[in-house]
């Protein structure tokens, strides 16, 4: 069984897309488990704000399988394949781990923003505080620790998808 970490985000209809994202997800991923919401402004282009996450869960599921529902569920959301990278998004499902795989297809893995973005590394160390990253072999909580926190904005918001 895999431990898989997803990065989930939105800034379209962002309450309904966050939320849709998470049911599906638990239909997958039964032992789903989720992070605090988090909202934070956009990085790299001018838009609407984010809302963050990441789940964790268990899977049976292929690394390949994986990244194709994600994609799916992305698609499943709205989301174009001819999006650009930065520009809004109806959903964005990033595979940040899978146990502790370290690859470049079918996704990068750990996936490079992990240690980049707050909106990445703060949800993450909220459910997987003590999970190693299998680069740098380090606690999520001690990378969170070190990070520089005035580089981004981030501030939890109330989002009920339970």
């Amino acid at each position: 069984m895999a431990n898989i970490f997803i990065s989930i985000g939105s800034n379209v209809d962002k309450e309904l897309n966050i939320v849709n994202s998470i049911k599906t997800l638990k239909t997958h991923f039964p032992d789903l488990i989720c992070s605090a919401v988090f909202e934070s402004e956009s990085i790299g282009f001018d838009g609407h704000n984010f809302y963050n996450l990441v789940a964790g869960a268990n899977t049976d599921m292929s690394l390949n399988d994986v990244c194709s529902l994600l994609k799916q569920i992305e698609r499943d959301n709205g989301r174009l394949p001819s999006d650009k990278k930065f520009s809004p998004r109806t959903l964005d499902l990033d595979l940040l781990f899978f146990d502790d795989v370290v690859c470049d297809s079918p996704a990068q893995l750990p996936r490079d923003e992990i240690t980049k973005n707050a909106f990445v590394l703060w949800p993450l160390a909220d459910i997987a505080a003590e999970f190693i990253h299998p680069i740098n072999n380090l606690p999520i909580k001690d990378i969170w620790q070190k990070y520089d926190k005035t580089q981004q904005k981030l501030w939890k918001v109330e989002l009920s998808f339970k």
